[in-house]
């Protein structure tokens, strides 16, 4: 079948450019989260989604709309428990994530018949994303880089020094709570593109791909945006030609990238 024959069916397209703004988000966010040494929030959050999910499931609520305020939630509850609690980083979202999984798991065991249903956010189905999930993760999306555009100076500060960054006055408990936000938003988005189990590849991929070779954080950002769209695209179109998982078909093709990357490079210095 021909590449452009199979761009003429509107759940492809559909997949494309929702597959394309998350994309472009989660390279941008991920950049941020990786230089903070915070990629495993992705991971956490990404298991509160499951949880969530299953909660919107259980009442009867369109699974994305119940995940977002219930993530966001569990984002700010793993601040406050490393701020607030002394609690390090990476046990507060043991704690959270472990918690709202266990949570997610009760209540697919309580309820029959929304299994199928949580087993498809398990891993991703973005060739299924209907017009509304498209216009709303558009839409999500934007909000989010536009945000990101908005605190830019202060979140690169914080990523690189955060106790400088405090000293020359930023506010660093707020862009915190802002990063960690913004890092819910984009895990409910990438739930339905790659799926719970696989949203922390998406995150973390492409920006470490792109701090190889990267000269300059906003070429770094570049980079990243550029690798995650087209391992996006080669992974859809790659999954539809050969009928295989589309969500683990592109976290291979980021990964691909990144080993392609990682091999110049060595190469290079050699």
């Amino acid at each position: 079948m021909d590449i452009l024959d199979i761009l003429h069916y509107g759940f492809m397209q559909r997949a494309l450019v929702t597959g394309t703004f998350v994309a472009v988000l989660c390279a941008i966010l991920g950049l941020f989260l990786v230089l903070r040494r915070l990629s495993l929030i992705g991971d956490g959050l990404a298991h509160v989604s499951f949880g969530a999910i299953a909660v919107g499931l259980f009442l009867g609520v369109y699974p994305l709309y119940a995940a977002i305020p219930l993530v966001i939630a569990g984002s700010l509850i793993i601040l406050a428990l490393t701020q607030k609690a002394n609690v390090y980083g990476d046990a507060a979202i043991g704690i959270v994530s472990s918690v709202a999984l266990a949570g997610g798991i009760i209540l697919a065991s309580l309820a029959q018949g929304f299994n199928v249903d949580l087993f498809s956010y398990l891993f991703g189905n973005i060739l299924a994303i209907s017009t509304v999930e498209m216009v709303s993760s558009i839409i999500l999306s934007c909000v989010v880089l536009l945000i990101i555009s908005l605190f830019y100076w202060e979140l690169f500060a914080v990523s690189f020094n955060e106790e400088l960054a405090r000293v020359s006055g930023v506010k660093t408990d707020r862009i915190n709570a802002i990063l960690v936000i913004l890092t819910a938003l984009a895990v409910v988005l990438s739930v339905r593109v790659v799926g719970v189990l696989l949203v922390s590849s998406f995150l973390i991929l492409p920006a470490v791909t792109s701090l190889r070779v990267a000269r300059s954080f906003r070429q770094a950002l570049l980079y990243s945006a550029i690798s995650a769209v087209v391992s996006l695209l080669l992974g859809v179109l790659t999954s539809f030609v050969f009928n295989l998982p589309t969500g683990a078909t592109v976290v291979m093709v980021n990964f691909f990238c990144f080993l392609s990357v990682l091999v110049y490079t060595k190469l290079k210095a050699g």
